[in-house]
């Protein structure tokens, strides 16, 4: 594996690390379970598994077909985003597959559909994320009651991979670190996923983001490995 470097940032929240979870849409997809095994042997600390049903989003992705297949091949944690528009009835599919956190988005859920879909994570002794589109402020989903490691901040609508970084989700991104900071009791992940790329990694770290997926700005890339290990070090260089 290569050298792999530990990178921390704090920011009124205990230290930790900044990771990076390569997106497996961007990937060849001829070759996806080559890809999540380089992905892996460059450090990355996540694979990001982007799951979408033509509806909730304007794109047709993967099934759990996916995640089996690379279940195995990989030891990293697979991060699966269900843009889906009922994802409680799919959640049990992709933990049974390998998932180890699902993400689902607060506008598509309920309060009794995410009292199964929790149901199911606790189940499997998963995690479980939720999302929120650029437009839809955290403000409209009730935490209270949800078991939540990780909240995702979408920096471009959902739908396909290449699309442009909204820079105005920044506001929205340091208020959730302000939310989940260090006077809560429990660690909460904070991922940003959309146009994640060198010109803006240092301040999507600096507004609070704990993960960062990186879809065409690496596997997208004809020099791969390169194009991570750019990332990295972009992270590794923001402020504390």
């Amino acid at each position: 594996m290569g050298n792999q470097v530990a990178f921390v940032y704090s920011s009124g929240r205990e230290q930790m690390h900044v990771k990076i979870a390569p997106s497996i849409l961007s990937a060849d997809h001829g070759n996806m379970t080559s890809d999540a095994v380089r992905a892996q042997s460059w450090g990355a600390d996540w694979l990001h598994v982007d799951i979408m049903d033509g509806k909730f989003a304007p794109n047709l992705t993967f099934g759990p077909g996916l995640v089996k297949a690379i279940r195995p091949k990989v030891s990293i944690p697979l991060d699966c985003h269900l843009m889906l528009a009922e994802p409680e009835k799919y959640v049990e599919k992709f933990l049974e597959a390998g998932a180890d956190l699902v993400t689902v988005h607060a506008e598509a859920i309920t309060p009794s559909s995410i009292e199964l879909i929790q149901q199911s994570v606790r189940k499997y002794g998963k995690k479980l994320g939720i999302a929120f589109r650029p437009a839809t402020p955290v403000s409209d989903f009730d935490f209270d009651g949800v078991d939540c490691s990780m909240v995702l901040v979408m920096s471009v609508n959902p739908g396909f991979s290449g699309q442009k970084f909204m820079p105005e989700i920044l506001p929205k991104l340091q208020k959730v670190s302000k939310m989940f900071g260090s006077q809560t009791n429990k660690h909460v992940e904070i991922e940003v996923d959309g146009g994640v790329d060198t010109s803006n990694a240092k301040l999507l770290v600096e507004h609070g983001a704990t993960v960062l997926v990186a879809g065409n700005s690496v596997l997208g890339q004809p020099d791969q490995e390169r194009a991570f290990q750019e990332l990295r070090n972009i992270v590794g260089s923001a402020d504390a």
